[in-house]
């Protein structure tokens, strides 16, 4: 969705760089029917992950879930308030004030959208901050055999009275599907959460994703995880 366009493009348009930078993604995809057939494909292939700000809801046992990609004018707030939560910080690493999260936004944001951080909404309340991410992309590719669109996931639960009670595993299923459901092109979905962070693993493993190595990453161990497209009607 971040082609060639900057905040300054819209300059007066009252809206701020990340509303601005969706808002033209949203003109883009009503305007693609009346492109030229031959540039449909280079579009689609710039759109690195398939524009989840589209991808819709999914039913969970909890209620309706859907991904909402960041607004940082609107979003760092409540996003800074969660990485300072012990439980979280332990594994992401990103407390402080607001601007070492304002930092780790950006580094996407400003990216090509390979990486697209979003809000999932449960019933539309934000209780959970989800990266997005093209894994074959992503230096992660170093370390496993990847495939083209091999579409990865972080996550973390915001508040902690929605964890420890299954939750997430119902939400790795929901995005897990949410992803295979709207990007024909990725076989698989990846993740590589620490291998000390027990109840993460656990939570991918009962959402049908399976282990398959132990890698050592730069900053971690990892638990390769791994959900096949070939599985998904078998879940």
């Amino acid at each position: 969705m971040r082609l060639t366009d900057t905040a300054a493009d819209y300059a007066g348009s009252g809206l701020d760089a990340p509303d601005a930078v969706y808002a033209l993604g949203a003109v883009r995809h009503t305007a693609t029917p009346r492109l030229n057939a031959d540039v449909l494909p280079l579009l689609a292939e710039a759109d690195l992950l398939d524009s989840p700000a589209t991808w819709g809801s999914a039913t969970t046992r909890a209620g309706a879930f859907r991904l909402e990609p960041v607004r940082p004018g609107r979003d760092l707030e409540l996003l800074t308030g969660w990485m300072n939560d012990p439980e979280v910080a332990a594994y992401w690493e990103l407390a402080g004030p607001a601007a070492v999260t304002a930092a780790h936004l950006r580094s996407q944001l400003d990216g090509d959208g390979r990486s697209i951080p979003c809000l999932g909404l449960l019933d539309g309340t934000p209780m959970s901050y989800w990266e997005i991410y093209r894994a074959d992309l992503d230096p992660l590719s170093r370390h496993y055999p990847a495939r083209p669109h091999d579409t990865g996931i972080h996550l973390l639960i915001g508040d902690g009275t929605n964890r420890g009670r299954g939750l997430g595993t119902a939400l790795l299923r929901a995005v897990a599907d949410l992803v295979l459901g709207n990007r024909p092109r990725c076989t698989r979905v990846i993740a590589e959460p620490d291998i000390r962070n027990t109840p993460s693993v656990s939570a991918f493993l009962n959402s049908g994703f399976r282990c398959q190595a132990e890698i050592d990453l730069p900053e971690k161990r990892a638990a390769l995880m791994v959900r096949e497209r070939a599985l998904r009607n078998l879940l």
